[in-house]
């Protein structure tokens, strides 16, 4: 596939477009990274250095990118962190012009907002945004459990609540939606899962839960999920392979004894993904 990505960068470590770009790439795909900020590091040291880029300056590139002609050629458009709804706005024009070309193209909106224990980390407004204007607009959407129940607008303590609320925010336009640091009633102690739901279906996997919670994890499952689920066409599948992949990624970091993300050690399981975890049908 050509995917068009539109994140934030950094020089140091692993998130954004330095998360997603690289295993999409080791699988084989031609990724077109457009930068939203390029940082010194991830916020999440508390100290960063580095500019955030103005949305006329993103859409410049975009726009040059569409000067080639090739634009339309691209098979997906994928985001995370929209820090603005001005920046928002110009993926969404992004979106616009790729659909136009190909119809057949799908955009994956990773609605980053928030997480259990920190809350809202995101700009007063941005959440309302990304629920009213671009959700609906996404055809696959990546939340955690925290980010589903504000999109949702309801509690998920319990798996058919999980479901209920998925199924009302794929109402809302996106058909495909993966929740990711599931964890309910039924989730083993020490266990937590991520949920995958399609007009196909839902599945579930269940994994240990790692002592260790780095930064740009979401971002790489994103992107995996969007590549895995368009080569193969299978949610479940997609899932395993997904899940499977991050896992392994996972286990290096906490091996490693490092907060950054061990992409580049835990390559060869992005690019074969361990047949690790099988996903069971939740109906």
């Amino acid at each position: 596939m050509k995917i068009l990505s539109i994140q934030s960068s950094v020089a140091y470590g692993h998130v954004g477009n330095s998360a997603a770009a690289f295993p999409l790439q080791r699988l084989g795909h031609e990724v077109w990274p457009v930068l939203t900020v390029h940082f010194s590091n991830h916020t999440g040291y508390g100290a960063w250095r580095g500019p955030l880029l103005a949305p006329a300056d993103v859409a410049e590139v975009i726009a040059g990118i569409a000067d080639r002609g090739v634009l339309g050629t691209a098979d997906a458009v994928l985001s995370g962190y929209q820090g603005d709804p001005a920046m928002g706005a110009v993926i969404l024009d992004a979106v616009d012009q790729v659909k136009a070309a190909n119809p057949d193209a799908v955009y994956c909106c990773d609605p980053v907002m928030g997480d259990v224990g920190r809350g809202m980390f995101v700009r007063p407004g941005i959440p309302e945004y990304l629920r009213d204007t671009v959700v609906p607009r996404a055809d696959i959407i990546t939340p955690n459990q925290f980010e589903l129940e504000f999109l949702a607008g309801r509690s998920t303590g319990t798996l058919p609540e999980l479901l209920a609320a998925v199924d009302a925010v794929r109402a809302t336009g996106p058909r495909h939606v993966l929740v990711t640091s599931v964890l309910h009633g039924e989730v083993p102690e020490g266990s937590l899962e991520v949920v995958a739901v399609s007009d196909e279906g839902a599945w579930a996997v269940t994994t240990p839960l790692l002592p260790i919670s780095p930064n740009g994890g979401g971002d790489v499952t994103a992107a995996l999920y969007l590549a895995h689920l368009r080569t193969t066409g299978s949610p479940a599948t997609a899932l395993e392979r997904t899940i499977s992949s991050v896992f392994a990624v996972l286990e290096a970091t906490l091996a490693a004894g490092t907060r950054e993300l061990q992409l580049v050690a835990a390559q060869d399981a992005i690019a074969e993904p361990p047949a690790r975890f099988t996903a069971r049908r939740l109906r």
